[in-house]
């Protein structure tokens, strides 16, 4: 038998963007309430699930946890025997059941009543006996799973999780959740390294930094220039201030000009002017500055104009920037 993959595929997209679109009608006051609840609870959200709804609810608590909503995940068997020590009353537990019958969840219910910890449901069926249960119910029914047979959950999962986006980007909004905030949760992640790293915590200090004075010559810019190896060197006026920048860039510049590098002074070609950056700069925007200016490194300078750093795009790039 043939069969046409991209056309199975693009019904299984057109069901699923069909389930997600449907969500719309069970967007009520239930909702809203329980993303109150939600904000103002002062424990932890605790998501559990079975099966197919256990990786969605575990995808959810991660979602909420890293979106400034302290979460995670409760595997419903584990905590018949003995995790269930870990839910205090201070919480709210969202529990996921397409069915609304799970067996592992429902068991769990008549000990959440007694201590009287808050209990949302997500589930396809209003009707359900977890629905009915809860102090809130989050429906999630789809029309027709993605699955021809109708039994591998699909179109329902993907609705659920969508759900749970919903609430974690609402309760994101309520909190004036910010990127700095994200950051803090990322720091290992490529994009914490964008927001978090600062020119300070890349930049080559010290006696790593090219320097010379303006009245060096051309010549003594190249060594050091060579030494320090960052393909440029700032020129430093006697008091210390930054008073310009020579770059292999410029040198390549010079050759036509029969200029004599043992004689020239290096003030009389720096750039003056020069671009440069502060060291509390996100090294992020530093990368955008460079690229934008098409230039390859940055002084870094203090509050008064002296030299306390440098970089290139080498350093951004073994700092994980870009």
């Amino acid at each position: 038998m043939t069969i046409d993959y991209c056309a199975k595929a693009r019904q299984v997209f057109a069901i699923e963007a069909a389930a997600i679109n449907g969500l719309n009608q069970y967007l009520d006051q239930q909702f809203a309430q329980v993303c109150q609840q939600m904000f103002a609870c002062t424990g932890r959200v605790i998501v559990v699930g079975m099966g197919k709804s256990g990786h969605i609810a575990n995808k959810i608590a991660a979602t909420l946890a890293s979106t400034g909503t302290p979460a995670f995940f409760v595997h419903p068997g584990e905590a018949s025997h003995g995790d269930l020590g870990m839910i205090t009353t201070q919480d709210i537990v969202l529990a996921l059941s397409n069915s609304g019958e799970t067996h592992e969840v429902l068991v769990l219910v008549p000990v959440l009543k007694r201590l009287g910890i808050q209990l949302v449901a997500m589930t396809g069926n209003a009707e359900s006996t977890l629905a009915k249960l809860a102090d809130w119910h989050l429906c999630v029914k789809v029309a027709e799973e993605a699955c021809p047979l109708g039994l591998a959950p699909t179109a329902s999962t993907t609705a659920a999780l969508v759900m749970g986006d919903a609430l974690a980007v609402a309760l994101l909004e309520a909190r004036g959740f910010s990127a700095d905030d994200f950051a803090l949760s990322h720091p290992g992640g490529s994009l914490g390294r964008r927001l978090l790293l600062r020119l300070q915590d890349v930049m080559h200090q010290g006696s790593q930094i090219p320097l010379v004075p303006a009245s060096a010559t051309i010549k003594e810019a190249l060594l050091e220039i060579s030494e320090k190896g960052l393909g440029m060197t700032a020129v430093v006026a006697t008091d210390g201030t930054l008073a310009g920048i020579f770059t292999d860039g410029d040198l390549r510049r010079l050759l036509d000009l029969r200029i004599d590098i043992h004689q020239t002074a290096i003030a009389d070609v720096m750039v003056k002017n020069c671009i440069t950056a502060k060291p509390e700069m996100l090294a992020a925007e530093a990368l955008k500055i460079m690229e934008q200016r098409k230039i390859n490194g940055l002084i870094v300078v203090s509050a008064g104009n002296i030299p306390v750093g440098a970089m290139n795009m080498h350093d951004l790039l073994r700092a994980g920037v870009m």
